[in-house]
């Protein structure tokens, strides 16, 4: 079984998506999530770049690293000065890291018409950054800029790219698809072709422009390359770079090589990343979106009660996520069945009621598959085993619009609780929406002061028959939070204002059965 090293670059090629700017606390942070998870190769960054590179370096090379060995990027020396005089190289020697990662022109065009220098010049420029580094104690990789290109173009030079690199000590030879243009196919055969040629290790560092990068990644390894470069979530300039993410399991499950972590942890490390990156993961991501194992076709979740493998490729906690079953109108009782296991309810005969109240309120517009908690109540109020604890028995909602002025929204409210006491209050908000929640939330707080802990963190609205333009029914989403965990509810109306107030009221119902629960649990 072939070992693969793993070669994180989310920290410098991953922040140059466009919108993401990491800070060097942000840094700092990854940088000990990759480590816990096991990364054997995490780039850090470009010393002498920016001062916040600098500063990372500084700190980061103060922690108590478990595994990852933090790697200083940077470039070959300029043209026209040696390498001892180059402020690129002198700060990668002092930088005070183990590895460095060392970029060369590999395509001839790239050399000729970029750097606008002879081929033989680039050949030393190469061979002699190397060779400084290593005096200067470093231990160096050398990332081949466009070798896939260069190598299409001319297999020789390309090859003499690399092999200058090797001359001057190189322990890794990278072959970059910089522009993401490549085939697996072409991938393959030029990664046999440069083992046939060259004695040391090579590395794969693919980009995403023709959405290959993880079929080209795993193309490489398959012809003998042993280090993948990458970044989590496949974050990275223009289309990005090779989602470790994707090529991490699949070279464990799928390709039969070692990889020393643990997959296992692969969903957290994705939304821990796209946390700090403030970019969301892809919910159809394979492996660790939200998306990756959910299941909504009867037929489907009918087979997967019997046996998992029938529609899922691997098991969703080898990678820990979570299998999930979406409640539609084209549920059947396997379905729901399987709902409400995975909800911790009581699976009885009453399957066929609910499935037929889900298709029928499916029919109006309903969507229970992004609502759990609304699903979860209504199982519970046809069973009966739950009591409606507020009524909302009137309410009014007030927009003034004054000259060259926002407008202003108030809503004013009455709510019954179960024992029939009456509280009617008024709140401002910014828009109708936002002044109704508040204005119900501070009507209940008589009655449920720990609903004053309850609060709005998203709001949709999907209109759901653009010919009927402004008469049209809509659905609303809301997710609600108490500070320790979240849930999604939802309403459909012909009047946003009352769709708004189902899933409102619902979300608080939802709040008041949660907390009900954990008493009992204490006591």
């Amino acid at each position: 079984m072939t070992s693969i090293r793993l070669y994180d670059t989310t920290l410098r090629d991953g922040a140059q998506t466009e919108g993401v700017s990491f800070s060097c606390e942000d840094k700092l942070d990854i940088l000990a999530k990759l480590d816990e998870f096991g990364m054997d190769f995490v780039e850090g960054g470009w010393p002498g770049s920016n001062p916040r590179d600098d500063e990372f370096f500084e700190r980061a090379c103060r922690m108590d690293l478990g595994k990852a060995s933090l790697t200083a990027f940077g470039s070959t020396h300029r043209h026209g000065i040696g390498p001892e005089d180059d402020s690129n190289l002198i700060a990668l020697s002092s930088c005070p890291v183990g590895w460095c990662c060392i970029f060369g022109k590999t395509w001839d065009f790239q050399v000729t018409d970029a750097l606008r220098i002879g081929l033989d010049e680039n050949l030393t420029m190469i061979e002699e950054s190397v060779a400084f580094l290593r005096r200067s104690g470093k231990r160096v990789m050398f990332d081949a800029e466009h070798f896939f290109d260069g190598y299409r173009a001319n297999r020789d030079y390309a090859v003499s790219a690399l092999k200058a690199a090797e001359r001057g000590g190189a322990e890794w030879l990278v072959l970059c698809d910089t522009n993401g243009g490549s085939l697996p196919s072409g991938i393959s055969s030029a990664v046999g072709d440069v083992l046939r040629s060259t004695g040391t290790p090579l590395g794969i560092h693919c980009h995403n422009d023709s959405d290959l990068a993880t079929a080209c990644s795993l193309a490489a390894v398959e012809a003998g390359c042993t280090m993948v470069q990458g970044t989590v979530n496949g974050i990275g300039e223009r289309c990005g770079n090779a989602n470790l993410c994707t090529v991490i399991p699949n070279l464990a499950f799928k390709a039969g090589a070692r990889v020393d972590v643990d997959p296992r942890g692969l969903t957290q490390l994705s939304k821990h990343v796209g946390e700090i990156a403030n970019m969301v993961p892809a919910s159809g991501m394979p492996y660790v979106g939200d998306r990756a194992f959910a299941h909504k076709g009867g037929m489907h979740v009918s087979a997967l009660a019997k046996d998992p493998r029938t529609y899922e490729h691997v098991p969703p906690e080898s990678v820990g996520n979570s299998r999930r079953v979406l409640v539609s109108d084209m549920a059947g009782r396997a379905s729901i069945s399987e709902k409400l296991r995975e909800l911790g309810l009581e699976i009885i005969d009453d399957s066929p009621d609910i499935t037929k109240k889900i298709k029928d309120m499916e029919s109006m517009g309903y969507q229970f598959e992004g609502a759990d908690a609304s699903f979860e109540l209504l199982v519970k109020r046809l069973r009966g085993d739950i009591e409606k604890r507020f009524e909302v028995s009137g309410f009014r909602i007030f927009i003034d619009e004054r000259a060259g002025l926002e407008m202003d929204s108030e809503a004013s409210i009455k709510v019954l609780n179960s024992d029939g006491l009456m509280e009617q209050t008024a709140a401002d908000g910014n828009g109708p929406v936002n002044a109704l929640d508040n204005a119900l939330r501070k009507a209940l707080a008589r009655f449920y002061p720990s609903l004053r802990d309850v609060r709005l963190t998203d709001y949709k609205v999907r209109v759901l028959d653009e010919k009927s333009a402004t008469a049209a029914s809509v659905r609303v989403l809301i997710r609600t939070t108490d500070g320790e965990s979240s849930w999604t509810t939802v309403g459909v109306s012909e009047n946003v204002i009352e769709a708004s107030l189902i899933a409102l009221t619902d979300s608080l119902e939802y709040a008041l059965m949660r907390q009900d629960q954990v008493t009992k649990v204490k006591q």
